[in-house]
Formats: C-alpha cells, sequence, structure tokens
C-alpha cells in the first residue's frame, strides 16, 4: 500500500507512550501501512506537564493528533479516514459494500469495548494471563470474535486481514490484538490465524520493539 504523494507538507503525528497508548497505535499504524513518512513527538501520558505538553499540539488534549501545515486532526478513526482519503485511498475496501461495513465495524471499535478497554489496558511488553476476564469482558470478546469471522468468511479473500489487504479496520483491532497477547485470551484458529498476521506486520513489530525500549511504567495505565 504507497501513499499517492509523499512530496507533501511534513506530516508529524504526536502519540503517547508505544507501550501503552492503543489509539496512538491505530493512526500510526495506519499511516506506516499506507507508506508515509512523518515525524513523531511523544508525549510521556503519566507525568506533570503531560497535559501541558500534549494542549502545544492537541486542541482536544489528547493523543493522538495529526499535524499537516496549518491543518490538526485529531482522534484515531478521523486521522485515519484523513490519510485515506488524502494519501492511500485502498485503506478503505473499494467496494461499496464491504466499505459500508468497515466503517460501521470501525465505528463500533472506536466507541464501545468499554470493559475490554477498563480491564485489559494495552500493555505491549507484560504479560498478565487470566487477569481481567470479567463477565462483560468475555461477552465484548466474543463480540469480537464474531466481527473477526464474519469479515473474513464475507471479505476476507485475498489476504490475511479482516477484508483481506490491510485497510482501516485492522488499524482500529491491532491494540485488541495485542491486548489478547498481553492477558493470555485464548483464541480459536481463525482468531488466531488473524492475531499472527497482524503481530508479523512489520510495522506492528516496529511498534512492539519502542515499546519494549521505554522506559516509563505505569500500573495499568488506561489510554
Amino acid at each position: 500500500m504507497i501513499a499517492e504523494s509523499k512530496n507533501m507538507t511534513k506530516l508529524t503525528l504526536v502519540i503517547g507512550n508505544k507501550n501503552y497508548s492503543s489509539w496512538s497505535l491505530r493512526a500510526w499504524l495506519a499511516m506506516k501501512q499506507a507508506g508515509l513518512e512523518f515525524a513523531e513527538v511523544r508525549i510521556p501520558l503519566d507525568a506533570q506537564t503531560t497535559h501541558e505538553e500534549i494542549r502545544r499540539y492537541s486542541p482536544s488534549g489528547k493523543v493522538p493528533v495529526l499535524i499537516d501545515g496549518d491543518l490538526k486532526v485529531w482522534e484515531s478513526l478521523a486521522i485515519c479516514e484523513y490519510v485515506a482519503e488524502r494519501f492511500a485511498k485502498d485503506l478503505w475496501p473499494a467496494d461499496v459494500v464491504a466499505r459500508a461495513y468497515a466503517r460501521s465495524i470501525c465505528a463500533e471499535m472506536h466507541a464501545g469495548f468499554q470493559n475490554l478497554r477498563e480491564n485489559m489496558p494495552m500493555d505491549c511488553r507484560n504479560r498478565y494471563p487470566g487477569e481481567g476476564m470479567t463477565p462483560g469482558v468475555e461477552a465484548e470478546i466474543d463480540r469480537i470474535f464474531a466481527i473477526w469471522r464474519e469479515c473474513r468468511e464475507k471479505f476476507g479473500t485475498g489476504g490475511d486481514m479482516l477484508f483481506g489487504k490491510f485497510t482501516v479496520v485492522d488499524a482500529m483491532f491491532a491494540p485488541v490484538v495485542m491486548r489478547f497477547v498481553t492477558y493470555g485470551v485464548k483464541l480459536d484458529s481463525e482468531a488466531k490465524d488473524y492475531a499472527d498476521a497482524i503481530l508479523a506486520l512489520p510495522a506492528i513489530q516496529e511498534w512492539v520493539a519502542a515499546a519494549c525500549s521505554e522506559s516509563e511504567s505505569f500500573a495499568h495505565f488506561k489510554v
């Protein structure tokens, strides 16, 4: 997947800690998979100056935020939409039905799954097998498995991602895969194949390596 043009105003993506910031991972991964060159500004999320530092870049006071010249785009899904619209249209499925389905799933992921977020926060470098599995989390995991299964059955030909080739949907679910690794969530064969495909992406391996090199350590940081 190659961006339409790399010879534009230099892009900057402001992110949080790579070990903990699931929202940052989504935007970062979409941009990497689009073949974009961009600068990173990483702001640790649990420091005394965090809020002040983020406010320098982000109108919402949250990460991620994409800076393209005078334009600022915040919220991970909005960033993915902007990147797809301006640089890499194949970040969405070409078929109108598949694209509508993909957008619905992304919106559901962006707005929902609060039990999973609260009880299994992303932590790339640590392992907490069995922790966080409340009834609410289990129900949300079942829903995630159903989404993955339906996407693969209906739209997954031509590749090992949910819609065959990598799309924004995969960027939205990549932090879920990281959570499943951290908390030792049991996967059936179909879910494992998809999770393995996400983990095999060079961009994900780059992200995890950077997360493991970070010095900050928070207790069950929820972001």
